[in-house]
């Protein structure tokens, strides 16, 4: 099984770099299933619905969320309706949603649960994701051995102990939020692969999307400003999976692809 992972989108300029790094990324890549992180797609922060619709429609079998999932009232009030939208597993059971879903492909089913980690945010309230794994992935293996898990966390070591957690319980955990693509991706001895980041996808010479000089001002004058997205350098970044029959990971790869905005 072969899956590709687009790391989170970030604004406009991340869902315009989504689209036009598709045709180059089916040169490279021959995925089965695509995931696509896009809890940034909206504005920065959030995903609307009808970017939500876009993105499926451009080819994402999957789209996962964290901490920005109800930032949107629009998708929020429509997720029972949007079953290829994922927010985080590990949050109260009377939430908007679903946070583990099963998908067919030609090559069997694929599991994805998404879980959010409980260090740095403070507008959303999550369950403690360590309790939460080991019983949702039991009952996902249940039913396909092909299971990636998107951990979207702050703490690069909360996320290391997550990755420790899972391995040999699931084919990969890949880690989102930080939108800065590290590169200690590997293959643990369970056979599960983890990247603590996969990146972001959208403008690179940014602070994590947004414009440069707003970040600044944010810092000197305490006013948050999320507003400005960024255009310069934009780039496409994931990872890509090879899945043995068995679910265990036999190759996990970093993705970039640049592009042009002409």
């Amino acid at each position: 099984m072969k899956i590709l992972y687009v790391a989170e989108l970030v604004g406009k300029a991340g869902v315009y770099t989504f689209k036009n790094s598709l045709r180059e990324l089916k040169k490279r890549y021959a995925w089965d299933f695509l995931v696509v992180c896009a809890d940034g797609a909206t504005g920065g922060n959030g995903l609307g619905r009808s970017h939500a619709v876009y993105i499926h429609k451009l080819g994402a079998n999957v789209i996962t969320l964290g901490e920005c999932c109800f930032y949107k009232k629009d998708l929020t009030e429509n997720l029972e309706k949007s079953p290829y939208v994922l927010r985080p597993e590990n949050l109260n059971a009377e939430a908007p949603g679903a946070g583990t879903k099963i998908f067919n492909t030609e090559k069997g089913k694929v599991a994805v649960a998404v879980f959010i980690g409980q260090n740095s945010f403070g507008r959303i309230h999550a369950n403690n994701p360590f309790t939460a794994l080991p019983e949702t992935l039991e009952l996902l293996r249940k039913q396909t051995p092909y299971i990636i898990v998107d951990f979207h966390a702050q703490a690069s070591a909360e996320k290391k102990t997550f990755f420790y957690a899972a391995d040999g319980l699931c084919s990969a955990v890949i880690g989102s939020h930080t939108r800065v693509q590290t590169s200690d991706e590997t293959i643990m001895p369970g056979g599960t692969a983890f990247i603590s980041d996969a990146g972001r996808t959208g403008s690179q010479q940014s602070v994590g999307g947004c414009e440069i000089n707003s970040r600044i001002n944010e810092y000197l004058t305490g006013i948050p400003n999320w507003t400005k997205e960024a255009w310069d350098a934009p780039e496409l970044q994931g990872v890509y999976l090879d899945i043995d029959k068995d679910g265990k990971a036999l190759s996990i790869e970093r993705v970039r692809l640049a592009t042009d905005t002409e």
